[in-house]
């Protein structure tokens, strides 16, 4: 049987990190797991329950009440994030989140409370997550580390395009201020800021179809476990 290893995908903002995990998971046979999700799903019951993430207390007695897991979905061939058993894997992609999800992931209480369910969920190796600090924080021993980049403007490109779908009265001037915020606030952070891993393998995919990136990861899963 093949060695099982984890790989981690950091980077910016809409890079494509998720998009190269599912493709990887998937010709892997592994377990992809969206740390960004988590901390969207945190985010969601704050908003909800009107919880001050600026009051230690209150994120505290917050994060006791919740409860993450993923589930795969057949019909949308994903793993789907749900909350407290309820399925959000769509309402946490509002730009509501997306504008306030930083804010909260840069708490100390809160990334703790996830980068735990992370390593729970990993212990067994065979997965793939993306986000900021897994190559860094949650798994700095990981087999295989990937660090994604792109342009700032395909960036906003991508985000624009994802997040019209959703809301037709979006602009474009909203959704670039919200990525160079989230770029911001993501590598000026106190608690594991945004970096890339002295260790990890550039991918930028500026210029790259989704395809011609799996072609370049698969390759580096290959150096990094021969007989895989």
């Amino acid at each position: 049987m093949a060695k099982k290893i984890i790989i981690t995908i950091d980077g910016w903002s809409s890079c494509g990190k998720s998009t190269l995990a599912r493709q990887l998971a998937k010709s892997l046979n592994y377990v992809y797991i969206d740390s960004g999700a988590m901390y969207r799903a945190i985010t969601l019951y704050f908003l909800r329950n009107h919880t001050d993430w600026t009051d230690e207390k209150e994120v505290t007695e917050a994060l006791s009440n919740i409860h993450l897991h993923f589930e795969y979905n057949n019909k949308s061939s994903q793993s789907e994030i749900y909350l407290n058993d309820e399925n959000v894997e769509y309402v946490i992609r509002d730009l509501v989140i997306a504008e306030k999800v930083s804010e909260v992931a840069a708490i100390a209480a809160v990334r703790a409370f996830a980068v735990a369910q992370q390593q729970k969920m990993g212990a067994k190796k065979g997965i793939v997550m993306d986000g900021r600090d897994i190559g860094t924080t949650v798994f700095p021993g990981a087999e295989l580390k990937i660090f994604m980049t792109a342009d700032i403007s395909v960036r906003v490109t991508r985000r624009y395009k994802e997040m019209y779908a959703k809301n037709p009265n979006i602009s474009i001037e909203e959704v670039k201020n919200n990525l160079e915020m989230r770029d911001y606030i993501d590598s000026n952070r106190e608690v594991s800021p945004l970096r890339k891993a002295d260790d990890a393998i550039v991918i930028d995919n500026t210029n790259l179809t989704t395809d011609e990136q799996l072609k370049q990861a698969l390759k580096l899963v290959h150096e990094a476990v021969p007989n895989l």
